[in-house]
């Protein structure tokens, strides 16, 4: 490995990185970074949190389900934005986990979400994958997604569809793990990604959602969100 890529090894999985201007993790496997070259953070917050209606629609016993982990950063959106008594269930699908160091590194890049990572990157660096951030119950399942979805039996409220792009990562957006992500969402329940590609919309709408195209973060014009019909 050259000195600006790392990798680590958990359960077979291996997540690679290599980093960008000495701060925004890219995945060598997937040649693409892990959060917007613009900022991540806020396209977060566009896409994943406004994308889905939240904190609004946000109750006791939520559940938030996420394709693809990476430095947690969605995750950690959310806990900025629900502050009261009552827990919200967050469940993601990492096939490649980072380690600890390298997922503290690209958080340097957020100052509000590395302000309060402290519990999650210490249970992380203890190989934890379920813990408590706040009032957000945590639940990271390392595997195939292909595989960890179908044998999970939660009812998702809302999905962060997060994989890396289609295109690079076409496995995460296949026909049959899009219809496990309708089999494993609640009536009325939603989901919003970044991607607005085409195929990707299809397959959601076969998969029992109603989608609508709308306006992207930054750069791009368009991300794609949705309801289960």
């Amino acid at each position: 490995m050259t000195n600006n890529q790392t990798g680590h090894q958990i359960g077979g999985q291996t997540a690679n990185i290599e980093w960008r201007d000495g701060q925004i993790p890219v995945s060598t496997r997937f040649d693409d970074p892990y959060f917007s070259l613009g900022n991540g953070l806020e396209e977060t917050r566009h896409v994943f949190l406004s994308g889905n209606n939240l904190p609004a629609r946000l109750r006791d016993g939520f559940q938030v389900a996420e394709l693809g982990f990476g430095t947690g950063l969605n995750m950690l959106a959310l806990a900025l934005i629900w502050h009261g008594p009552s827990l919200v269930r967050f469940t993601s699908f990492e096939a490649f986990p980072m380690t600890a160091p390298d997922i503290a590194k690209a958080l340097a890049a957020f100052p509000e979400a590395e302000a309060i990572a402290e519990p999650f990157l210490t249970a992380w660096a203890e190989g934890k994958r379920a813990f408590r951030l706040g009032q957000i119950e945590v639940e990271v399942k390392i595997g195939d997604a292909r595989e960890t979805l179908a044998g999970w039996d939660g009812q998702a409220d809302a999905w962060f569809l997060d994989g890396f792009s289609p295109a690079k990562n076409p496995e995460l957006w296949g026909e049959e793990l899009m219809r496990e992500v309708g089999r494993h969402t609640a009536q009325g329940g939603t989901f919003a990604t970044y991607t607005a590609a085409g195929h990707v919309r299809q397959k959601l709408s076969d998969a029992g959602f109603t989608v609508e195209r709308t306006a992207g973060f930054g750069r791009k014009r368009h991300m794609s969100r949705g309801m289960k019909a």
